[in-house]
């Protein structure tokens, strides 16, 4: 199930702007302190460096990291909701936990009078609850030294020559999964025939590595010559010396989306909404480019040619970009980090 990148539209703004003709009465002026749910680390640092010092302050706005996995933050969304005020005021979540907070009445419907830099997010990654912060897409790769034949297709991971030489990532089991599914007859709304093929990859002598870190180690050590992953991993990988190649699969690229929302309780919702249309400015967005591989968001991001070159996709490529099905997603991700876990970790 592919999606034309420059026409599809989530419906976002239906409700903001259903009083289009009305006069908007003027919000407060952003003050006080931001509470951010993050990741940590180079993610976290980054907007230190490019949102809240250079922007945020200014403002008079003081920005404070409650970093965390997803995991944790979904959590804390979900034990907060029923308060009148939470302890997050933005919070930064992949796609489907953006959608699975949503769906459960814990973010807010974007009020897009308040996001101004909204209007230069491309469409199809947008949503009527989140804003998308970065992207990039799911690619092969691939040690030259090591995989003889140049890879074109998920399916050369399961090539006989391959065999031992391949890797997944335990945390990444949903995405694993849904690539075996994409050469298997399975779908974006269908990832059962992903089973069956992996299965297959673990008779090969699959290797499974805990986390994304790892997997680079054992890359970088030539433990392992070939593996599915995001293009902004590859690209930072290759920066740190690592022997890869990058490879989009013919099957199509799979979005990766960091998202950012506003809870329904959040204490300042001001500066939430400033801090969110601050982190779609163009130097955020170009920093966040050159620091993590990961592609901007707004049109207006300006990217120098060399980067925009390693970071955006093919024009033919990003009018193709694979979206995930958020519903099916979050209905079947139980069972499918089950099966994982109980059938092929086993």
């Amino acid at each position: 199930m592919t999606h034309d990148i420059s026409r599809r539209t989530f419906g976002i703004g239906a409700g903001a702007l259903a009083a289009g003709g009305l006069v908007r009465p003027a919000f407060a002026a952003p003050s006080g302190s931001v509470v951010v749910g993050t990741w940590g680390g180079d993610y976290q640092n980054l907007q230190q460096q490019n949102i809240a010092d250079p922007i945020m302050k200014p403002m008079g706005v003081e920005v404070v990291y409650d970093p965390a996995n997803d995991t944790v933050r979904k959590t804390k969304l979900m034990a907060e909701r029923r308060l009148p005020r939470g302890s997050l005021d933005v919070v930064a979540l992949t796609a489907s936990g953006s959608y699975e907070m949503f769906q459960n009445g814990a973010t807010e419907e974007l009020d897009e009078a308040r996001l101004p830099n909204l209007k230069h997010v491309q469409q199809a990654l947008r949503t009527k609850y989140s804003a998308p912060h970065i992207y990039t897409g799911r690619v092969i790769l691939y040690n030259p030294k090591l995989i003889k034949t140049k890879p074109t297709s998920y399916a050369d991971l399961w090539s006989p020559e391959n065999a031992g030489k391949v890797g997944v990532i335990d945390i990444q089991y949903q995405t694993t999964i849904e690539s075996a599914a994409m050469i298997a007859g399975g779908s974006m709304t269908n990832y059962e025939p992903g089973k069956e093929k992996l299965l297959e990859l673990k008779k090969m002598g699959v290797k499974v590595y805990p986390t994304n870190e790892a997997m680079a180690q054992a890359l970088k050590t030539e433990e392992v010559g070939i593996c599915i992953m995001w293009q902004a991993r590859g690209l930072m990988w290759q920066r740190a010396g690592i022997p890869i190649e990058i490879v989009l699969p013919k099957e199509g690229v799979v979005l990766y989306i960091s998202d950012m929302s506003v809870p329904k309780n959040a204490r300042n919702k001001e500066a939430a909404y400033a801090y969110i249309n601050a982190m779609l400015e163009p130097p955020p967005q170009t920093a966040f480019a050159e620091q993590m591989g990961m592609a901007p968001t707004v049109d207006n991001a300006g990217l120098p040619a060399a980067l925009a070159t390693k970071v955006l996709f093919p024009p033919e490529v990003q009018k193709a970009l694979i979206v995930q099905d958020q519903a099916y997603l979050a209905k079947n991700d139980p069972q499918l980090q089950e099966w994982w876990n109980k059938v092929f970790k086993a």
